[in-house]
Parts: C-alpha cells; structure tokens; sequence
C-alpha cells in the first residue's frame, strides 16, 4: 500500500462529521508535516464543539500554490456498513469521506511533501466545508502565516477528476417558518402551521420553473445551466394526529457570477411577506470564478492536458478567493461524494500527487 492510500485510510477511519470536532483528525495531519511551519487556528462552533484549521508552509517564504481541503464530512445517511470502517476493494478506497475529500487531502499532503526543495507550498486545511465554511472564513481573516505566505493561487483540492474547475456557484439559504397552534388534530382547536407554508411554496413554484425553462436566467457555461433551487420542508417532528406548530422550509438556490440572484430573491422576500412567513436569508459571497485565459486556469490546463470547465456545486474557494485565486483540482468523481459506499479509485489518487507537483511548479515560475 502507497503512503497516499495509507494516509487516506487512517483519515477516512476517523469520525469527522461537521457535527463532531475535527481535532483527531488534525492532529493526525500535523503528524505528517515533520520540516513544515504550523499555524494552528481554534474555534468552537455554535454548538460548543471544538474544531482546529490548521495552515502549514515549507520551503522559502514567497508566492507559491497552497493547497487546500477540509477536514468534515457530511452525516452517513444512508450508510448500511460501518462508514469508519474503510476498505479496499475493485481497485478503490471506500469509506465515508473517501472522495470528499480525505482522499484529495492526503494527495494535496504527498505533494506538499514530495515537492522539491526550494519550491514554496502553503497548504490550508479547514472545517465545516459541508455547512458553514467557517474554516476557511477562519483563515481568510486570520492565519498570519498565509499572508505571509501570499500564494499567488489556490488550489482547492475537491474531487474534479483532476480537471481544472475554474468557477463555481454559490449560494443563498433561505429559512422559511410558519407559526401555527399545537392541539389534537380532531378538536379542531388547532392551527396548521403547514398551511401558511404550503400557501407560500405554492407562491414561489413558478420561481423553481423559471429558473428552469427560461434562459435570461441560466448561466450557459454551467452544466446544468439553471440555478439549484432546492426545497427540504420540515415538521419537526410532529405527529400524524397533532396539528403542526412549527413548519419550516429550508431553500438553497446557487447561482453562478452570471446570474443576479435578486430577482429570485425579491420573489421569495415577497411571497413570504404576503402569506406572514417569518424568512431568514443566509448569503454566501460573491461566486469564485476565473477567466479561462487566466495565468492560474492556464497553469492547470497546460499540466492536466484538459480544458477548463465549471460546476454547480460550492467550495471553500467562495472564502479562501479573499486570498489569492481559487481553481478547484483534484482526485476523485464528485458524484461518488454525500452517498452510501463513497469511494475513490486508488490508480487516480496515487497518481494525483505528481500532478499537483507539476502545478505547484508552474505556479511558482509565473
């Protein structure tokens, strides 16, 4: 076994879910950084629970490439065998955040290790990428080592395919709440919250379709070229014979730079007055993208041997971009990622250290 697949391992085995602290898992990063400055960053998210950011550099202090990957997972929904228990199996490494993203992770820590002396790499290593980017808010706003370190590019190391993405969405979260009254559903003594907000989702479904069929709001350079508009409705728990107190939607719309997301956003703001449904809004910021001739992209491009593409999804670059442009590039098939028996194929994830060494070259030399 490779020291990359080795490495992966030990990170996939460790429980990392945004919910939980991170620090085993970056403790066993920091184990691997022997000849690297460390900065440590701690924070206690909302919840109390401890997480750790960790930033590292070696070799002289001037503009180079960082990698970056964070350190969470999303839940194991789903998951009917033991998500900490990773395994090699068909040539691939499965387990609960072998794609997304340990794999990429221990790739970006074997470049940074493999990279020859006198090349700079910064690597900047974070939490919570799956809900808040509060990690690589973190180190925007305070790793004294990365500005010191001031790379003249980051590469987010999601999986890509190792094709170079130059831009991504970001997002608006929307939470839409009804208040009703709680009461034995046969008295009719109750108020169903679920009313006001069916009334209301029921306002804002020509938004959904819209964003789907016509064109002055679709980004062509996106696959697929409309925003996501993604509705989670929640009852909190409530049983089939009560009637519903509390009702909330959860809306994630992701737009791209191309897109102006206040025509949507104007619609739900309106819907929700109209129909006396409490709404919380919470912006991501403006959405990373590269021109495709930009010196970054072209780096990518001429040492993957691939063109430059976008995606739907968001990444820490929507943070990290405050310091130096973002690409995305890395191993492993997004869409192996957030599903039940997640995995990444060894040949690629062996193969992604050299590529990012390349890089982190060509980077240096612009």
């Amino acid at each position: 076994m490779t020291d990359v697949v080795a490495l992966a391992r030990d990170l996939v085995a460790l429980d990392s879910r945004s919910s939980q602290s991170n620090r085993a898992v970056a403790d066993r990063i920091e184990a691997e950084l022997g000849g690297f400055e460390i900065e440590r960053l701690d924070f206690t998210d909302p919840a109390g629970v401890a997480k750790r950011a960790l930033v590292a550099h070696r070799g002289p202090m001037r503009p180079g490439v960082a990698f970056s990957a964070h350190m969470d997972t999303v839940p194991a929904t789903g998951w009917t065998t033991d998500p900490w228990s990773p395994s090699i199996r068909d040539g691939r490494l499965e387990g609960l955040g072998a794609c997304d993203m340990k794999g990429p992770l221990a790739a970006s820590i074997a470049a940074a290790k493999a990279a020859p002396e006198g090349l700079p790499v910064t690597l900047l290593f974070t939490f919570d990428e799956e809900t808040t980017k509060a990690g690589a808010r973190l180190i925007a706003e305070q790793s004294a080592l990365a500005r010191r370190a001031a790379p003249k590019g980051i590469v987010v190391v999601e999986p890509s395919g190792m094709r170079c993405v130059r831009g991504h969405r970001v997002h608006v979260q929307f939470t839409a709440t009804a208040l009703g009254v709680q009461a034995h559903s046969s008295t009719g003594e109750g108020v169903n919250a679920n009313l006001a907000l069916i009334r209301f989702l029921h306002a804002i479904l020509p938004v959904h379709d819209r964003l789907r069929t016509d064109p002055a709001w679709q980004d062509p350079a996106y696959s697929p070229p409309f925003s996501d508009f993604n509705i989670v409705i929640d009852n909190h728990g409530t049983a089939a014979n009560v009637t519903v107190a509390r009702a909330t939607a959860h809306i994630k719309f992701r737009y791209s730079r191309r897109v102006d997301p206040m025509p949507i956003v104007a619609a739900v703001r309106e819907a929700a007055s109209r129909h006396g449904i409490t709404l919380e809004e919470a912006w991501e910021g403006t959405p990373p993208e590269l021109a495709e001739d930009h010196p970054l992209v072209a780096a990518a491009v001429a040492v993957t041997g691939h063109p430059a593409t976008t995606a739907p999804y968001g990444t820490d670059a929507v943070e990290l971009q405050a310091i130096a442009p973002c690409i995305v590039l890395g191993p492993g098939d997004v869409s192996e990622a957030h599903r039940p028996g997640e995995g990444i194929a060894l040949a690629e994830l062996e193969a992604a250290p050299a590529t990012l060494v390349a890089l982190a070259e060509r980077v240096a030399a612009l």
